[in-house]
């Protein structure tokens, strides 16, 4: 990262509330619990970090913050706290896709599990929660080049998770937090050989993709930090619940007059 850079990044897209600042010399970080908690300590947090570092909110270049896809209530937090920040410091924000940043986490482990120098192809999933999982493909073109995008974002079933086929062969890491949840629906999907990474879109990713997305123009104004949904449905109806819970009472009760207990 260019030194003469300063951003500020976080993301409340997953159960992890992940924040950063950096000048690409120095980082401050803070990691903590996201979902309902992050919108109480994700400002308190930013503060803190930002006297640890003895700057204001003006002297940043640019907020960074992961758009999404998903958690519902997460994404809405990040977007309405970079805003107002942002509005504040009359800076300008910077919207990063949440796979894009699992993809870069997965990248910058170490020790690193493949060669990152070359080119390298991610499968990312993270979990969508009501029995989906998103993903989307990317390929680290090295550091002149950077990221690419191979297949968009999807959002469906563990078992509908499908790479296209002339991708299947070049993946070389799965990234994400889906695989943790969904176990063998997904992974018996997935390219044979590849590793299996637990990696969460983290500030640190962030801010390590940020430079180059700067410098190419992509930082739009406060009123343009805007989520990135995939699916209209966030959440099952109350309705919806009682049903689903109806039909697994039905299917506990059938299973037992199908097979009752035997009696001496």
């Amino acid at each position: 990262m260019s030194a003469t850079l300063k951003f500020l990044a976080f993301d409340t897209s997953t159960d992890a509330l992940s924040i950063a600042l950096s000048d690409g010399e120095r980082t401050w970080s803070y990691e903590g619990a996201g979902g309902a908690q992050a919108s109480a300590h994700l400002i308190p947090a930013v503060l803190d970090l930002l006297a640890q570092a003895g700057w204001t909110l003006p002297q940043l270049d640019a907020i960074v913050f992961g758009r999404g896809p998903g958690s519902f209530t997460g994404l809405r937090t990040a977007c309405a706290v970079a805003q107002g920040l942002a509005f504040g410091a009359g800076v300008p924000v910077l919207p990063v896709d949440t796979l894009l940043a699992v993809a870069e986490q997965a990248r910058g482990l170490q020790p690193p599990l493949v060669d990152t120098e070359a080119t390298l192809c991610v499968l990312a999933l993270l979990d969508a929660r009501m029995g989906e999982v998103y993903s989307a493909a990317y390929e680290w073109q090295g550091p002149a080049s950077g990221w690419r995008m191979l297949q968009g974002l999807q959002v469906g079933p563990p078992e509908t998770v499908a790479l296209e086929p002339a991708l299947h062969s070049r993946v070389a890491l799965c990234a994400g937090n889906a695989l943790a949840v969904y176990g063998e629906r997904l992974s018996a999907l997935l390219p044979a050989g590849a590793p299996h990474v637990q990696a969460l879109p983290t500030a640190q990713a962030l801010l390590r993709l940020a430079p180059a997305l700067f410098q190419a123009g992509l930082a739009v104004p406060p009123e343009q930090a805007m989520p990135l949904y995939v699916r209209d449905k966030v959440a099952y109806t109350s309705a919806e619940r009682e049903a689903m819970k109806a039909a697994q009472a039905l299917q506990v009760t059938a299973a037992g007059r199908a097979d009752p207990p035997s009696v001496p």
